[in-house]
């Protein structure tokens, strides 16, 4: 046997041994059946994936917890995965932004292959853990950052290299999977292992694992964010108005926090260079820009902190 054949025959024995790539002969017909008959059983399965995360909870919360007590020192969230794990982790992160007011470099998303990767397949690359070195060297990973390894096998190469070169750097690591006893949760301080059970189309595991890693992702960056302060209750009040639908939100969330009148919400934001926070402390400390301004800077932006 070839040495060829051999990693082959390794590899495919890997992959029968995981879960997520389970064959369903019950499903073997689905084919043959009415479209409406797919969609009911397409559906009950994505409603066993909630639970697959609650399962998971509470090392969910210990991972945001560890990771906002280093973003709240200046660290960053980093995912890193190949293919549609990968994909999940560039949107996470790009949704920042403008929905709390990070700077792009807070939160970052790596995926094998670079971003042509985002839209077309780049083969091979998530087979090189050296790539996944390579990657985090080139943004100066550090003990500050986190790093989040996304892999619903849990045994691609870019994701456990990546998580690894990150430990060795100092980093926190975070390993989320979709099958249990996987190298990526191993080599993490944090293993994350929603197990969702075989898919409805064997081994495409964008379907129930792509569901369940955007819920957990959908976890990290947003509780880390409320974690630092960056709404207040359920308002995003460092919200990004960035376009015209985000502006008519900024001003609708300035009302649900202060209940002012529309002419003192105009007033307030104008003074404010659009900034939410500093509008709504505005109003609700009866104070100008400036004293806002200073108030919110000597709370670390939180504005809850900063009306006490």
């Amino acid at each position: 046997m070839t040495s060829t054949s051999s990693a082959y025959g390794e590899l495919r024995a890997q992959l029968a041994a995981l879960t997520t790539e389970a064959f369903r002969p019950e499903l073997a017909d689905i084919d043959r059946l009415p479209t409406a008959e797919i969609a009911r059983i397409m559906n009950g399965e994505d409603a066993t994936v909630p639970a697959a995360v609650a399962a998971r909870l509470p090392r969910i919360a210990a991972a945001i917890d560890a990771t906002a007590e280093r973003m709240a020192r200046g660290g960053r969230l980093v995912y890193a995965g190949a293919g549609t794990a990968g994909r999940l982790g560039v949107l996470d992160a790009s949704e920042c932004p403008p929905t709390f007011n990070t700077d792009p470099s807070q939160v970052v998303g790596l995926i094998a292959g670079g971003p042509t990767a985002v839209a077309t397949s780049v083969e091979g690359a998530e087979d090189s853990k050296e790539l996944a070195a390579a990657d985090l060297d080139r943004i100066g990973i550090g003990p500050l950052d986190t790093v989040v390894g996304v892999s619903a096998s849990g045994r691609t190469p870019y994701a456990v290299g990546a998580v690894e070169h990150a430990r060795a750097r100092g980093a926190l690591t975070i390993g989320l999977a979709c099958n249990e006893g996987s190298a990526l949760a191993a080599a993490a301080e944090h293993g994350i292992e929603v197990v969702v059970g075989p898919e409805l189309l064997t081994g495409s595991t964008r379907l129930k694992s792509g569901t369940a890693q955007k819920l957990v992702l959908n976890m990290l960056s947003t509780i880390t964010m409320i974690r630092l302060g960056k709404t207040y209750g359920n308002l995003m009040v460092d919200v990004r108005a960035s376009n015209e639908k985000l502006r008519a939100r900024s001003r609708r969330i300035v009302a649900l926090a202060t209940d002012a009148s529309d002419e003192d919400i105009e007033t307030a934001l104008t003074a404010a260079d659009g900034e939410v926070k500093t509008a709504i402390l505005m109003l609700l400390a009866d104070v100008d820009a400036a004293t806002a301004t200073r108030r919110l800077e000597r709370a670390d932006g939180r504005l809850r902190s900063a009306l006490t």
